[in-house]
Parts: C-alpha cells; structure tokens; sequence
C-alpha cells in the first residue's frame, strides 16, 4: 500500500508495517493521538518523511490503521523546534489513479513539495 506524506510516497510494505499489525498492537490509542504524535514528530523535524523515511512510514502506517480510508497526510511545520500546537494538519483520501501518479513521480525522482500540493494539497492555489 502507498501513502503520501507531504511530498515523499512511502510503500507500507512489511509486518510491522501492516494496519492489521498496528490495529493489534495500538488498539489503545485514538486517533487524536497518533495526529498528536506526528505533530511532535514533525516539530522535532520538520522534513521527516526525507530524514527519518523509517519513523514517517510508520506514522503513516499508524494513521491508515486508525483510518484505512487515509492515505495521504500533511504536516506542516513553522520551523525546527516549535510547539507540537503550532504543527498544522491535513488528511486526505486519494484515488487509485492519484496515487498511482504520484509513485511515478516519487521513483522518477519527480515528486516534490509544489507537485504534491498541486496534485492534492492546493495550498498555493491562489
């Protein structure tokens, strides 16, 4: 399975990293944790999904086991350090054909911030 997280498509592929797995081992915690962790995450460092691929993917398969309709999140950070409140938030369900081009675009080395946010964000729309 594929998710993007702000401009990197990660493959959520391996045991650990299965939503069944993570359902079993987290089944705890709600939602509003996990976006509270990847608000602290992405405070510490706001690049992660380039930085730490490994801890993104894993946030990424926390979120779709809490919401197997999510595959795709972004997270924003003002900058390096500031409060885990100030990381703003955003959760999306793309389409097969969506994802599909942006996978391409990730393995082509292709796929950045301006052509993920044209594609699904919009943030620089004016």
């Amino acid at each position: 399975m594929f998710f993007l997280l702000n401009d990197a498509v990660l493959n959520l592929q391996g045991d650990d990293l299965t939503p069944q797995a993570l359902g079993r081992r987290f089944a705890s915690i709600g939602f509003d944790y996990v976006q509270t962790l990847g608000q602290e995450l992405y405070a510490e460092q706001p690049l992660l999904q380039h930085a730490h691929p490994e801890r993104a993917a894993k946030l990424a398969a926390l979120i779709n086991s809490k919401q197997p309709s999510i595959n795709a999140a972004l997270f924003i950070a003002p900058a390096v350090g500031c409060k885990p409140t100030q990381v703003g938030v955003r959760f999306a369900s793309l389409d097969l054909a969506t994802m599909a081009n942006l996978q391409k675009a990730h393995a082509s080395g292709a796929l950045n911030a301006v052509v993920a946010d044209r594609e699904v964000w919009r943030r620089l729309a004016a």
